[in-house]
């Protein structure tokens, strides 16, 4: 068993049930011995949901799936089903028709439209899906259905995670209080671009599809879409968010109601604390890294500059290593394709400038920046001298870790 990272959190957090949100979990052996490894989320009937996913072309027979399923259950939900321990990607045939076998059956028990079922599995690429496994509790876990917690859901979808984990916030939309609870897992395999990471949000709001679905991609381009561990992006990236709708507000059916105002900075609040909980717990991790990139050309032109210094393997070794070399951020902002001025750029670590106009600041003291970087919480910040661009990023060092646990992944 993979020690805990050093930047979990002390506990799983106190996360609120979602009206109209029940779980159950089982270990039925698609990989692990002795754990978990399938949840189910019920929904209450009518419920909304939205999705985001992985853009690799060589995307999971569940995430084409589940696309599918946003169009023809036309925003609606009932269930979802995770496993874990299996990707079910770059099956062929077979991992379309595992998905098939798990929609009909799940339909079937759950008394529901198959366009109403959302799957998704995490864990080894190419291998085929034991999904008469999963097919064969289904019946067990609908009578199971409450039994499970918010963090049970989290615990049996991890694979490589050292820790489970969750999110909550409690906001009103008018005079009615709301939950927003979600679960999310990664720890290798992170640059989401939508978006093995996987998150799902629930929310007892009564909020329309397409409310939903645009909620939803602004908050992941600041959340899961500004992370990186190690620059791979999944076949399995997944983030759905479920609306029930018990709260029992008046159904927001527009972008622009003002009564969306609240939830909307709390949801984004909790994408962006599921998504640094991925980073915190990234392979081998010892240190958390804030790079803030402004004065770029636009804010995606400062967005991909951080992802360049982010997704450096020199930068982030020399983290590890606790070297402030900011020769090599300013290598990774060169290498980034966008605008930047040479004679401008300013880099910052810890809140200390040490480089500037060209140069290194002369007589900067190194005392605080070596501090800083014996921490386990380091914040850069570059400008690149252009206009007012910006946009900030999250990482986290790489260490020999990393190798030994990937190295060992299959076995």
């Amino acid at each position: 068993m993979t020690d805990i990272s050093p930047l979990a959190p002390e506990k799983f957090p106190d996360v609120d049930p979602v009206k109209g949100v029940r779980f159950a979990t089982r270990g039925v052996g698609v990989k692990y011995e002795g754990r978990t490894d399938l949840m189910v989320a019920e929904l209450a009937q009518g419920s909304a949901i939205a999705g985001v996913f992985t853009q690799s072309l060589t995307a999971s027979a569940p995430v084409d799936a589940c696309r599918e399923a946003l169009v023809s259950g036309k925003g609606r939900a009932r269930c979802m089903i995770v496993n874990s321990g299996n990707a079910n990607a770059f099956n062929g045939k077979k991992g379309i028709a595992s998905v098939e076998n798990i929609v009909k059956a799940s339909a079937d028990i759950f008394g529901c439209e198959e366009g109403e079922i959302f799957t998704a599995s995490t864990g080894v690429i190419g291998e085929a899906l034991p999904d008469a496994k999963i097919t064969g509790a289904l019946a067990e876990m609908k009578g199971m259905l409450g039994t499970a917690s918010f963090e049970d859901a989290a615990k049996a979808i991890m694979t490589t995670d050292t820790y489970a984990k969750a999110g909550s916030k409690k906001v009103k939309i008018g005079d009615v209080e709301v939950t927003i609870s979600g679960i999310a897992k990664g720890s290798g395999m992170i640059a989401p671009n939508m978006a093995t990471m996987l998150s799902f949000v629930f929310t007892d709001a009564a909020i329309a599809p397409d409310v939903l679905q645009g909620l939803l991609k602004e908050a992941t381009d600041k959340s899961f879409n500004a992370i990186t561990v190690d620059s791979d992006t999944s076949t399995s990236d997944t983030v759905l968010l479920a609306a029930t709708g018990k709260a029992g507000n008046g159904e927001i059916t527009s972008v622009g109601d003002a009564n969306l105002g609240e939830f909307k900075q709390a949801f984004e609040a909790l994408m962006i604390d599921l998504a640094q909980q991925i980073v915190r717990d990234g392979e081998g991790a010892t240190k958390f890294i804030s790079i803030k990139v402004k004065g770029a050309e636009t804010d995606g032109a400062a967005k991909r500059i951080a992802l360049a210094i982010a997704n450096s393997p020199l930068v982030k070794t020399a983290i590890a290593g606790e070297d402030a070399n900011w020769g090599r951020i300013v290598m990774a902002v060169g290498k980034a394709g966008e605008k930047a001025d040479r004679d401008k750029l300013q880099i910052s670590i810890g809140g200390v400038l040490i480089a500037g106009e060209g140069e290194a600041v002369e007589g900067y003291d190194e005392a605080p920046v070596a501090a800083h970087m014996k921490g386990d919480e380091i914040d850069v910040l570059v400008d690149v001298g252009i206009a007012s661009g910006e946009a900030t990023v999250w990482t986290c060092d790489l260490t020999h870790g990393y190798i030994t646990i990937n190295a060992d992944y299959r076995s």
